[in-house]
């Protein structure tokens, strides 16, 4: 997905809808307090799509999610009480915003749907660089079983390259496919050949 600056996005947006992006960006942006336990960059996260229209929403969540730099817990709650896109716009943001291993449950979360647009996000840059090994090739067997392209897996060169556990597996999961009469996906063999190549020294 190409991610749009705001400049880009406003000149997307009709002139009432801009004027509610630079409104939602800068109170993400000053933390301007919150509505009950909620703040305020939150409830323009659900409003992005009304406001921006469903074309837009998503860039529009984005920008809101840079803006606010939300700590893990607060991206936490919107994860969890979110619709489907919040969930996405914030398992997307989370490169850029958590540097730790705080948010990994989200992301063990995502990869327990079957929502193939969660589970595409969740194999992302976040996951290639904290998600643990057993967690990783699970979610890869994921993506074959959902049909989700493994050129989402980020960073599936570096970390199947070698990984006999994870060879094992796609070759249990190819018998079972050959021996249901099922075709083994291109995909199946494509990282296969990934984990049957070596480190170079």
């Amino acid at each position: 997905m190409t991610r749009l600056t705001a400049d880009d996005l406003r000149g997307r947006l009709t002139g009432t809808a801009r004027a509610w992006l630079d409104k939602a960006l800068d109170e993400a942006a000053a933390h301007p307090g919150s509505h009950g336990p909620i703040s305020v960059w939150e409830l323009r996260l659900a409003e992005a799509g009304r406001r921006c229209g469903p074309e837009h929403a998503e860039a529009a969540r984005s920008l809101i999610l840079a803006a606010a730099r939300p700590a893990p817990d607060a991206l936490a709650r919107v994860y969890h009480q979110g619709t489907a896109e919040e969930r996405l716009a914030v398992l997307r943001a989370l490169p850029g915003l958590v540097a730790g291993p705080d948010a990994v449950a989200l992301v063990e979360d995502a990869l327990r749907t079957n929502d193939t647009r969660l589970l595409a996000a969740a194999v992302g840059p976040y996951a290639a660089r904290h998600l643990d090994t057993h967690s990783w090739r699970h979610a890869v067997l994921k993506c074959l079983f959902t049909g989700v392209p493994v050129d989402t897996v980020a960073g599936l060169d570096r970390r199947a390259r070698g990984d006999a556990e994870l060879a094992r597996m796609l070759r249990d999961y190819a018998a079972e496919r050959t021996a249901a009469g099922r075709a083994v996906p291109d995909d199946l063999r494509r990282v296969l050949t990934l984990t049957e190549a070596r480190f170079e020294a």
